[in-house]
């Protein structure tokens, strides 16, 4: 018999194997590589705002070398467009520049030395992950424009006369089909725009119909961020050559910091941000000739830093932190640079002002007794941490944790789940990711936090675990997930426990909120369905669409809680097709102010909030609540 010819192997290695993308194939499909995560736009690091950020970086850059002191920017649901008023693109490399890799103005450092990036691959990046792109320049009385699909060019006109004013015009539509379920959240678009505006003082950006202009740079920033009741001391505003600061100390706990590159903001810090802290913590003990704890320095702290550095090297494509070691490739170190700075200008500042210099020491000194008042509290809260086993007892933990791994997408996976009850927290677990999903079940209701003191975290058991499951003890440098979300029902209990949880966040940990880390989950109040078609409705308009679209008496489910969502179910909720409504906090209030409206006093203030963001069905008090989950600075919710 002859034998038999053996199969070949599952994944052959051959010449076939090897594939030769070109630029826009290798973006589509990697683009986390370009624009790190995807998104739905419900955190302010997606991948949507990642492609507005490149198109307006360049309108910057012009302005920074002196041309252009506006910039027009229109985003709708679906389309953004930004026009600058600089030199325009040289007409001859108007498709070039948004279409060939590494191809770009900012390679000449003579013209670009410290732009916000160098690797020439911004607009192209966004040109590929767009379903429409157009861009047109203007120079000198002359027009070109060209027009994209999904970064394959569709029409190149030649150059036309026109009366317009030099500059140039970028507008996209991102790619539904890469961007699943995408929307913009205002405020995270508000945010973006005020930090070029504090970035570049003079600049004025007119967005949506609103002028936005700062004349103070990081001042106008701090003022905006900083609650003024609360500040001890008026700014500290000092400006350098490729240096800016403003410092100042308020009531809240934790420390709060806007660090900026090169006119990016580094929400994840890196060198610059680490000199700073150190420098202001040396600066200090140098002035008043003590050995202040660092912590006491630095609590309640709110400051922010911005540095322009020649070439940068950032830790991501999408440079959220700063890893340059150097000012530029002659120049001083980073850290040398800052703390040279701080140490010679803040301490002038401090004595030529003694009664800021006098403020700063009391609000030190009180961050010391408060440290020294909470140590035996804080010793023996952990043991009974320990003695409560935490892991078996309260959390059902996954296994990767932010901070521990160096796959950085599934690092931004990582979930905490705070459910309310057994039926609900047993439910999550069944149907989560193990890898990167864990499970926190309260007993309960939290504690109202409002009006107390830290220890009381210590002493309260539910918020000592929670503390601890998060590692947020010492602050958010350690926290484990990457999301807190808070998972209840859609009911007038749920909305108590949600803004308890809130509470507890913004009193006493208020950075977990400013840097989006909290989230709260929405789930299905309606399941609608025939023999053959499923429908899942959020809401009572959705729940009416989808009577109408599967006809004749289909059945109708309504779910009163999250423990009647089987763990089947749950599964397409916290999977790919999770629905997550960010927590935003906004600077029109202070957290105080917020905290005391809706947590104070039983006030018919209150009630008539509770009552109008509350929905009656039936039998049933729902909440729609907080369509965009707000805690807004102006509502909590």
């Amino acid at each position: 018999m002859a034998e038999q010819q053996a199969s070949p192997a599952p994944h052959a290695y051959t010449e076939d194997s090897i594939r030769s993308l070109d630029w826009r194939e290798h973006i589509r499909l990697r683009p986390g590589m370009y624009i790190g995560k995807l998104g739905d736009g419900s955190s302010y690091d997606d991948g949507i705002y990642v492609l507005v950020k490149e198109v307006i970086d360049n309108s910057i850059d012009e302005h920074v070398m002196g041309y252009g002191r506006t910039i027009d920017i229109k985003i709708s649901d679906s389309r953004v467009q930004v026009r600058d008023y600089g030199r325009g693109i040289p007409l001859g490399k108007v498709v070039e520049v948004v279409s060939k890799i590494n191809t770009g103005g900012k390679y000449d450092s003579k013209v670009f030395q410290k732009s916000v990036g160098l690797n020439g691959v911004g607009t192209k990046a966004v040109n590929a992950l767009s379903n429409y792109f157009l861009v047109q320049s203007v120079r000198d009385g002359q027009m070109k424009a060209a027009e994209f699909e999904q970064g394959l060019l569709k029409t190149d006109a030649q150059p036309q006369p026109t009366s317009q004013r030099n500059g140039t015009l970028m507008v996209f539509q991102p790619d539904d089909t890469i961007f699943r379920n995408y929307r913009f959240i205002p405020e995270f678009l508000e945010s973006q725009i005020w930090n070029y505006c504090y970035l570049n003082a003079g600049l004025t950006i007119n967005f949506n119909g609103q002028r936005y202009h700062s004349e103070n740079g990081l001042k106008d920033l701090l003022a905006r961020k900083a609650d003024p009741e609360a500040m001890r001391y008026p700014i500290v505003h000092l400006k350098g050559e490729d240096i800016e600061l403003a410092i100042t100390h308020g009531n809240d706990y934790g420390e709060e910091y806007y660090s900026f590159v090169n006119g990016q903001y580094t929400t994840q810090g890196g060198t610059h941000l680490a000199a700073f802290r150190e420098a202001v913590v040396k600066t200090v003990r140098e002035f008043y000739k003590k050995e202040y704890d660092a912590a006491d320095i630095r609590g309640s702290i709110v400051a922010a830093i911005s540095v322009r550095v020649q070439e940068p090297v950032f830790e991501s494509q999408t440079k959220t932190k700063l890893g340059s070691l150097n000012m530029g490739p002659d120049g001083p170190t980073v850290r040398g640079f800052i703390l040279d700075y701080i140490k010679e200008h803040l301490d002038n500042y401090l004595h030529k002002n003694p009664a800021v210099a006098e403020a700063l020491k009391k609000r030190i000194e009180q961050s010391e007794r408060e440290r020294k008042d909470m140590a035996g509290v804080k010793k023996l809260a952990n043991q009974r941490a320990k003695k409560a086993n935490l892991h078996n007892r309260k959390l059902r933990d996954c296994r990767l944790h932010l901070g521990e791994t160096k796959d950085e997408e599934k690092a931004l996976l990582t979930t905490l789940f705070i459910t309310e009850g057994d039926s609900a927290s047993g439910s999550i677990t069944k149907s989560r990711s193990v890898e990167t999903e864990a499970v926190f079940s309260l007993r309960g209701k939290p504690l109202n936090c409002f009006g107390l003191k830290k220890k009381i975290v210590y002493e309260n058991e539910e918020l000592n675990l929670l503390q601890h499951a998060l590692n947020i003890e010492e602050g958010i440098e350690n926290l484990r997930y990457n999301r807190v979300v808070i998972a209840t029902d859609a009911d007038v209990d749920g909305m108590h426990i949600r803004l308890l949880l809130l509470t507890f966040f913004l009193q006493f940990f208020p950075d977990l909120v400013r840097n989006g880390h909290v989230f709260i989950l929405e789930t299905p109040l309606f399941r609608v369905r025939n023999k053959k078609t499923t429908i899942y409705c959020y809401n009572e308009q959705e729940k009416q669409a989808a009577m109408r679209q599967l006809g004749r008496n289909p059945e109708v489910t309504r779910f009163k809680g999250l423990g009647e969502i089987s763990p089947d179910e749950f599964g397409k909720f916290i999977g790919d097709n999770i629905k997550l409504e960010p927590v935003i906090l906004q600077s029109d209030r202070s957290i105080q102010q917020v905290l005391t409206y809706y947590m104070g006093k039983n006030t018919p203030a209150r009630q008539e909030f509770i009552i109008d963001n509350l929905r009656q069905e039936k039998d049933l008090i729902t909440s729609d609540v907080l369509p965009v989950a707000e805690v807004a600075e102006e509502d909590l919710a």
